[in-house]
């Protein structure tokens, strides 16, 4: 469970690697959430409306993302209570230094293995894959969760795949 923030907090829910499926048990992981971000690998349009239903999307397109799917950005600089977050399928594809540029956050996906980390000042998250989780991972989806004051906390939430 995420730690409880003093004041008003905004909770951001992150999913990656659906490949065109999303999973009744992800959907409700996502309830509640203000905002999602879909990193990559959707694959089809349908998963997209489900997630719509729940929370406005902003999803940009991973490596195995074609017909629809190409119209995605590759990355996109999201903001959110005051602060600036960035997606990128997978991070070897990252075009810009995120310190420099502001970033707080960092969220990507492409090896379907969730995962938290800092790295100068910057929290890069990676939910992991909704539906086909490798490394002996389980089916995961993340919630970030932004307090009033700038405060960062990241939780990896496992899930049922479809």
């Amino acid at each position: 469970m995420l730690p409880v923030m003093n004041g008003r907090e905004t909770i951001v829910g992150l999913i990656a690697d659906t490949h065109g499926e999303l999973s009744a048990a992800a959907a409700r992981a996502l309830r509640g959430v203000s905002r999602i971000i879909h990193a990559g690998d959707v694959e089809g349009r349908w998963v997209l409306d489900g997630l719509s239903r729940i929370a406005p999307v902003t999803a940009i397109r991973g490596n195995m993302d074609r017909d629809g799917g190409r119209r995605l950005p590759a990355t996109a600089v999201v903001e959110i209570a005051g602060l600036s977050l960035y997606v990128v399928h997978d991070l070897a594809l990252m075009d810009l230094d995120p310190a420099a540029a502001g970033i707080r956050v960092v969220i990507h996906g492409h090896t379907h293995e969730a995962e938290t980390f800092e790295r100068g000042g910057v929290l890069y998250v990676n939910p992991g894959s909704a539906t086909r989780p490798r490394g002996g991972s389980p089916a995961s989806v993340a919630l970030l969760r932004i307090g009033s004051e700038g405060a960062l906390a990241a939780e990896i939430v496992p899930v049922e795949p479809a």
